[in-house]
């Protein structure tokens, strides 16, 4: 988004068509608009690039456009004999001093480039004109841009204002006495700090002189309009010669009259096109906002889903769980039958008759000896089917629990003699399996 901006930003300040130069210029000065439109004024008169090779169609503004206004304000001719006479004695002598003068900078050309060639400070351009301005003429001017002048197009650019250019020729002579009466007149800097940007570099300074190849004046003083028209920054009026305060202020008003409705309408266009954006970014955020509510409800489905398939994968390992706990109980059971010694006959002397109550209510009988540990007795129990999983013996009188099991007290249960039991018992199975 942001190179696309700057594509169309460099595009509108130097007027190239294809926009596959402009980008491939950008690229150029790794997107620096501004190094990149400097490099343009640096090209205009052929000479070569200060950032990087130049590319081949050097232009700033629209400044082809038919319909700009010109207003030229010739010098005011001789009045009276004196006049007349001085002026044809000086005539002669002032064709030879510029004929001299420009033979003398044509042959120069030659022996070394023009030093205004090369802008390689545009800014210290600007704010040294700015000082020699002020030495000259005092602090009472218009506001001048400190900035480069692409940059002054550019912020006239965002801004949809007028930008007034000023080329001030040192030697010419009238620049003096226009800075002096007219340029400083209040009214006019009233008019100029209100209605428009100012920037003004003199000729002498390279980057006065690369605008001045640029907008190709033909006299000084020369001020030039400058806006945004049709999307481009175009040149809309040129004022040369040396004008009254009055006189400037009547061009500038009627200039800005004449084509306030290009800014008017590129306000509405530039307006619509937020509008647009911002309805479009609405739509995007809400967009955005209908996709993360549907990504919450498929990221919290996906949830939910996990969560079934644990809590069913889980149910899944108890129930592995239970079968094989209750698998291995069988087999334990199983040993446990195969492992009793032989039930001793009736008419052995030696013999316990005994009698399980189990916590199901029913009965069970058999006979042990008294020989025998009492972990026989809870052997052959828990080898029955509907015995518990953990459970005690009782005996009633006295009431006691059977040590059946090994522990700390007896590591080795007790013979049933030992236990004190009689002939015949009745013993009691307590469960103990939810405890």
């Amino acid at each position: 988004q942001e190179q696309t901006e700057k594509l169309l930003q460099f595009q509108d300040l130097t007027g190239i068509e294809s926009m596959d130069q402009c980008r491939h210029t950008l690229e150029q000065h790794n997107w620096n608009i501004e190094a990149a439109v400097q490099d343009r004024l640096n090209e205009q008169e052929g000479v070569p690039s200060v950032f990087n090779p130049p590319p081949s169609r050097p232009l700033q503004v629209n400044t082809a456009d038919h319909r700009i206004y010109s207003y030229v304000v010739s010098r005011p001719q001789p009045r009276g004999l004196l006049g007349w006479g001085y002026y044809l004695i000086m005539l002669p002598f002032r064709f030879t001093y510029y004929t001299i003068l420009d033979i003398f900078r044509f042959a120069l050309r030659f022996i070394r480039p023009d030093p205004r060639s090369r802008v390689t400070d545009p800014v210290g351009d600007i704010v040294s004109f700015m000082h020699s301005f002020e030495e000259k003429y005092g602090r009472a001017h218009p506001v001048f841009y400190q900035g480069t002048y692409s940059q002054a197009l550019n912020d006239a650019k965002r801004e949809l204002r007028f930008l007034l250019v000023y080329l001030h020729g040192d030697d010419h002579q009238d620049s003096d006495e226009f800075c002096r009466n007219t340029l400083c007149a209040p009214e006019v800097i009233s008019l100029i700090n209100t209605r428009m940007l100012f920037w003004a570099c003199s000729t002498n300074k390279p980057e006065g002189y690369r605008v001045s190849q640029a907008l190709r004046e033909n006299t000084y003083p020369f001020l030039a309009m400058i806006m945004l028209k049709d999307r481009r920054m175009t040149v809309v009026g040129r004022l040369e010669g040396l004008i009254q305060p009055d006189d400037l202020i009547n061009q500038l008003t009627f200039i800005m009259d004449a084509n306030q409705t290009y800014l008017v309408s590129e306000r509405l266009e530039r307006e619509e096109r937020n509008q647009t954006q911002v309805l479009r970014q609405q739509q995007d955020e809400a967009y955005l906002a209908s996709l993360r509510a549907d990504q919450e409800k498929e990221r919290k489905k996906r949830e939910e889903r996990e969560r079934k398939r644990r809590k069913e994968e889980e149910v899944q390992q108890q129930k592995l769980a239970e079968e094989r706990r209750r698998r291995n109980l069988q087999e334990e059971k199983e040993r446990k039958l195969e492992c009793l010694p032989p039930e001793p006959s009736p008419d052995d002397p030696e013999s316990v008759k005994i009698i399980f109550k189990l916590p199901n209510d029913s009965r069970v009988e058999r006979r042990f000896h008294f020989s025998q540990s009492l972990t026989v007795i809870h052997d052959f129990l828990f080898s029955l089917k509907e015995s518990p999983e953990k459970f005690q013996i009782e005996a009633n009188f006295p009431r006691r629990v059977l040590p059946c099991i090994p522990s700390e007290e007896w590591p080795n249960p007790p013979t049933l003699q030992e236990a004190g039991l009689s002939h015949t018992e009745v013993l009691f199975v307590q469960d103990l399996t939810d405890e």
